[in-house]
């Protein structure tokens, strides 16, 4: 669904360069570039702009702290674009990328310029074929117009891999390596850093840096006329799961998350759901709650980078924690033993009361499973597994202590919500149809791992 309103989303794809001039495209990058460096930072605070990627952090705030950390090493710094885009239940950045690449590599070469950054790299799964060739394309129609800076950005193609879309771990494979996630961070130490030359990385997805374009192009002040004070501007939300209109639909953040869920995507008997595997559940309760990054986390929960999948009250929860969880256990990298083998555990307690055959003393050990999860965690992937455990445990407690006491088997029939293409014609939704045949060091049931893959994830 397009709208009025929308303000990264096209009524139709861009098909050219030529189209996004005749737009009004490339404004950005030319009042950019009339600026100095540390303006166009100033006009970013000015917007309120936040990263859209989960985390909601002032991109401004990131940017100015990248550029101080370079400065104070003597090092350079570069930009990374964020597009891999793992998360369950989100689709948003593959359908920016798709309809409108040329706003997004505007805001790159507008980021390159007001941070100095020497080179930009924008990781994407290399399953991402469309995408992948909408991009590349329109990458090579940039450099050819001669954007400033278009000759320094690089398209990066990486794994299936749900860490590969961790900040770390995309940094690793634009090295060369597997997403493995590191300890330190990338505004510490970024691409091929060293303890004496850090070179940081500042790391924006893909909507972040579309809006970016066009806050140069409009001002801050129009930015901030939809929003709120503290989340200003528009989101891209994806919705998929049990609703009528599963979508792609972008909207004012501050809208209550009922209207996004009932009113524009159709569910009419939410019993949970899930902003991603990050976050705590969403019952039916917080549905009022404001789409905002403060509002939803001083609720309980939180945005994500803004998929959201529900599930009705046909479902059983264990069903539903089961094959989110078994995502968590599987996706692990297994340099943190206690997140490796605590998702695994947990996965197999949840098999088990699926199969009808746990006592109330699994139960027990999930939860106390839950709580060490995290131990000397690397990334933020076991976190998330305990606040989506600790908070999906909470609050249908009585439905999994009535599972277990059933001793039956539970339908577990529903499918790991990767999406992989959403029909925005009729609203079919595609998941990832070989999940189910993915195994804990990342291969498939049907193929061979390789000796050098498996390798590397038995020594960590």
């Amino acid at each position: 669904m397009r709208s009025d309103t929308d303000r990264l989303l096209p009524s139709s794809p861009v098909p050219d360069l030529t189209a996004h001039l005749e737009g009004g495209g490339g404004r950005g990058l030319e009042a950019a570039l009339a600026l100095a460096p540390d303006a166009v930072i100033d006009l970013i605070e000015a917007s309120g702009l936040r990263g859209r990627g989960g985390a909601g952090f002032p991109t401004a705030r990131k940017w100015r702290g990248v550029k101080a950390t370079a400065a104070d090493a003597g090092s350079g710094l570069s930009l990374v674009a964020n597009a891999a885009e793992g998360e369950p239940g989100t689709y948003k950045d593959r359908t920016l990328i798709a309809e409108q690449p040329y706003a997004f590599l505007e805001g790159i070469c507008i980021a390159l310029h007001a941070s100095g950054a020497g080179e930009a790299f924008i990781g994407i799964k290399e399953k991402f074929t469309h995408p992948v060739e909408r991009l590349v394309a329109a990458l090579a129609e940039i450099v050819e117009a001669g954007w400033a800076g278009a000759e320094r950005i690089q398209v990066v193609t990486g794994p299936d891999a749900y860490l590969f879309g961790e900040e770390t771990g995309m940094l690793e494979v634009i090295e060369g390596n597997l997403p493995m996630p590191r300890i330190v961070k990338p505004f510490e130490q970024g691409l091929h850093g060293t303890s004496t030359m850090p070179n940081p990385a500042i790391v924006n997805n893909v909507e972040t840096l579309s809006h970016v374009a066009h806050i140069l192009a409009e001002g801050p002040e129009w930015f901030r006329q939809a929003g709120t004070d503290t989340s200003p501007g528009t989101m891209i939300f994806t919705v998929v799961g049990d609703v009528a209109n599963p979508g792609v639909y972008e909207l004012a953040l501050g809208t209550p998350l009922r209207t996004l869920l009932e009113d524009i995507a159709g569910a009419t008997d939410i019993k949970a759901v899930y902003s991603g595997v990050s976050n705590a559940v969403i019952t039916p309760q917080m549905l009022d709650t404001p789409l905002g990054f403060d509002e939803m986390r001083v609720a309980g929960a939180g945005m994500g980078s803004g998929g959201f999948v529900v599930y009705d009250h046909s479902r059983n929860i264990v069903d539903v924690l089961s094959v989110l969880l078994n995502f968590l256990a599987i996706e692990s990298c297994g340099q943190c033993n206690a997140c490796k083998l605590g998702n695994g555990e947990m996965a197999a307690i949840l098999a088990k009361v699926q199969r009808g055959e746990a006592q109330q003393t699994d139960l027990e050990a999930l939860l106390k499973r839950s709580h060490t999860v995290t131990d000397q965690n690397r990334c933020f992937l076991p976190v998330g597994s305990q606040i989506m455990v600790g908070s999906t445990v909470e609050a249908f407690v009585d439905e999994f202590v009535a599972t277990v006491e059933r001793g039956e088997p539970t339908p577990a029939d529903l499918p790991t919500p990767l999406v992989e293409e959403i029909d925005e014609n009729n609203g079919d939704v595609t998941y990832h149809e070989r999940y189910h045949l993915k195994q804990a060091d990342w291969s498939y049931a049907d193929e061979d791992p390789g000796a050098e893959r498996l390798e590397a994830l038995r020594n960590g």
